[in-house]
């Protein structure tokens, strides 16, 4: 695969990294989860080259890390460039979308010092790459939640630190404290909003972006064609999107990728990934799996290159119906 740096100052990576957040949460809420073959995957994810590894405490909430940090386990840790987060606690078993846990934001500095010592004992190492703000707490000034950050970085518990669903504005604040990594955030043909202002500062600064969610929830891989498709108690379930009338609608964006993907002798999923590591030098998107099919049809994205007339066809798609969230 080909690769990439995170960011201007941080390690080599793939241009294709792996969020585990699926492993163990969000989707399939009911169904059984097969740890073992999670395990193969992440491990099988850096054989392939897709080394940035990205999980969060609040997964699960904690058991992803723990599977992430048995899979590192046994001589692979040294292979990963592994990122969590922190800042997301679970408030509720269920309310959120589809039913799902719900969830809000605590930024604050004693619950981040505390946080960090968990994951890394969850995780099973000694520092992490890479450790997030997964979203900014309204109720916390963001210079305080980005110092407790800083924090971390000092005490050698985190190589760097990055940001989650943020504004130019926040990154700014946040780096008058400290310098900021890396920002995460929903990238993907049908949710372009980030590419007004946050990748553009980000590629100045020499800000790495990560993008989530780059299949469109798996929508753009041409998997789901009516809200019945989805599994029972499935996060999407609960997301505008994938509601009937808009998923029937948005159904000729799905269509539009597989007929360029068709011409160019490719699945859709790589030719949306494709797409998103075309937007920058530093963007790396983290397309979620949990199994070894879908794995191998993300990683090989990581050596296609569009050309000008089928990134032109793809940047002409029509918005989609509904909003993320």
């Amino acid at each position: 695969m080909r690769t990439t740096t995170l960011g201007v100052n941080g390690p080599e990576i793939g241009v294709i990294g792996l969020g585990c957040m699926g492993m163990s949460h969000g989707y399939d809420l009911k169904a059984a989860r097969d740890d073992d073959t999670s395990i193969s995957v992440i491990r099988q994810a850096l054989d392939l080259g897709a080394t940035l590894i990205d999980t969060s405490d609040v997964y699960g909430p904690y058991t992803n890390e723990r599977l992430v940090g048995r899979a590192l386990a046994g001589g692979h840790r040294d292979r990963a460039v592994l990122a969590t987060k922190v800042g997301l606690v679970v408030t509720s078993p269920s309310g959120g979308p589809g039913n799902s846990p719900r969830i809000a934001p605590n930024g604050r500095p004693e619950h981040i010092r505390a946080s960090i010592d968990e994951s890394l004992r969850r995780l099973g190492t000694e520092h992490v790459d890479l450790y997030q703000l997964h979203r900014v707490d309204p109720q916390v000034p963001i210079e305080e939640s980005w110092g407790a950050m800083a924090e971390v970085v000092a005490a050698g518990k985190a190589r760097q630190i990055g940001l989650s669903e943020v504004s130019v504005e926040q990154i700014r604040r946040a780096q008058s404290v400290h310098p900021v990594a890396s920002v995460q955030s929903e990238l993907s043909l049908w949710t372009r909003d980030p590419l007004a202002e946050v990748v553009p500062y980000c590629a100045e600064q020499g800000i790495a972006f990560l993008p989530f969610s780059p299949l469109g929830r798996g929508f753009l891989t041409g998997r789901f064609t009516s809200f019945d498709d989805l599994p029972e108690d499935d996060f999407r379930r609960g997301l505008p999107r994938f509601q009937q009338e808009a998923l029937r609608a948005n159904l000729s964006i799905a269509a539009r990728v597989r007929e360029i993907a068709d011409d160019a002798g490719r699945t859709p999923a790589q030719v949306a990934l494709a797409w998103v590591v075309a937007q920058g030098r530093y963007v790396v998107p983290i397309p979620g799996t949990k199994t070894p099919k879908y794995l191998l049809d993300n990683v090989a994205a990581g050596d296609l290159e569009l050309g000008p007339a089928e990134l032109a066809e793809l940047d002409a798609l029509p918005a989609p119906e509904g909003s993320r969230y």
